[in-house]
């Protein structure tokens, strides 16, 4: 599993390792059954506090993304990944709707809009 993680961001790390997650899920990166590396060891490859990697954890079970064995470990859930591709686009429809909001407040035609986002994606890649 390959996280990329960033401190140049206002997006908390638990968020991006969890983000880091759900995309090497959604991607086929791991599969359904798979085992994730224990939050201890994760924490220490990623040089990070256990308590961030616990968090996103957490955070993953609870959103139905992979479920925890006392004593095993933690594995991806077998849930229907289209079920699980399906929560994320809604997300992404939520997060377009407040950024079209936003910009519709202050004027920004959308054709603007557009452009600011590829300039963004140029940069990210």
């Amino acid at each position: 599993m390959n996280i990329q993680i960033s401190n140049n961001t206002d997006i908390p790390i638990y968020e991006q390792l969890k983000n880091e997650i759900i995309r090497s899920i959604m991607t086929g990166e791991i599969k359904p059954g798979d085992s994730l590396m224990s939050m201890r060891a994760l924490a220490k490859e990623l040089k990070i506090s256990i308590i961030t990697t616990k968090r996103a954890y957490q955070d993953l079970e609870q959103e139905g993304y992979v479920y925890s064995v006392v004593g095993k470990g933690t594995f991806v859930s077998e849930q229907n990944a289209s079920i699980q591709k399906e929560r994320v686009l809604l997300q992404i429809e939520k997060n377009i709707e407040e950024l079209l909001k936003t910009a519709h407040q202050i004027g920004l035609p959308t054709e603007e809009l557009i452009d600011m986002i590829h300039v963004i994606e140029e940069d990210t890649r």
